[in-house]
């Protein structure tokens, strides 16, 4: 076989692949789509989720997908900041990683163009291009990192951005050593919580994650964790 042939069978594997992700639980795609709270909006780029019975705040988060995974697998776990007013903008990153992802925080944000005030996040490699496009739009005024690290980006003397860095004991991918050494990329009053008994897989909907660790704390009990760490961030934020 000739290297060329090699090169083709090789892309077209990691394309493949890469194009395969970790689908979102039916159970909590049905939770958000029956909750007359949320009104979901399914796009080829994004999923938007908007406040149905509350009165809508000035306050968007642009929130990007871990590697691979199907970006309706945090819908549940972000509805509950939904019902506190804020609006919510989930990224399909492109070919799944969102690090291999450079379009401009400004792509997402034209969806909900009444929304003046944003914060940036994500889940794992999400969280790692979440921190870099903290630098690239005025109107981000927060950092949301849920088992991530900003791995590139040095925060570290941006004093007036809030973060809150949202890690699982039993993380076996971004590990609390991992989380650890990383902190100095964050500024010196960046929030970071540890949630007791919580794995990575659990910042999302998706089913177990290989490499992993062992949860020992349920997912409702850890998503009910989640929640409220992320209203009271919300709530300090933003306008």
């Amino acid at each position: 076989m000739t290297l060329f042939a090699v090169l083709v069978l090789g892309a077209t594997g990691f394309f493949t692949w890469a194009k395969l992700p970790m689908a979102a639980t039916a159970s909590s795609v049905a939770d958000v789509a029956d909750d007359p709270g949320v009104d979901v909006t399914d796009r080829p780029d994004t999923v938007v989720l908007r406040p149905a019975e509350t009165t809508p705040r000035d306050q968007g988060l642009v929130f990007l997908a871990g590697a691979r995974v199907d970006p309706q697998a945090y819908e549940q776990v972000l509805s509950g900041l939904v019902h506190s007013g804020v609006t919510v903008v989930i990224v399909r990153p492109v070919l799944g990683f969102a690090i291999l992802d450079w379009r401009a925080l400004s792509d997402f944000t034209a969806e909900v163009p009444e929304i003046g005030h944003w914060a940036v996040g994500g889940h794992s490699l999400g969280g790692v291009r979440a921190c870099a496009l903290t630098q690239t739009d005025p109107r981000v005024d927060g950092l949301v990192l849920l088992g991530s690290y900003c791995a590139t980006t040095d925060l570290s003397t941006d004093a007036d951005l809030p973060v809150l860095s949202l890690s699982g004991s039993e993380d076996g991918l971004s590990t609390p050593s991992n989380i650890d050494r990383y902190r100095a990329m964050l500024p010196d009053d960046a929030t970071l919580v540890e949630i007791e008994g919580s794995n990575h897989a659990q910042f999302g909907d998706y089913g177990p994650q290989p490499g992993d660790g062992t949860a020992t704390l349920s997912d409702d009990e850890a998503r009910s964790r989640i929640d409220r760490e992320l209203r009271s961030f919300f709530a300090t934020v933003g306008p």
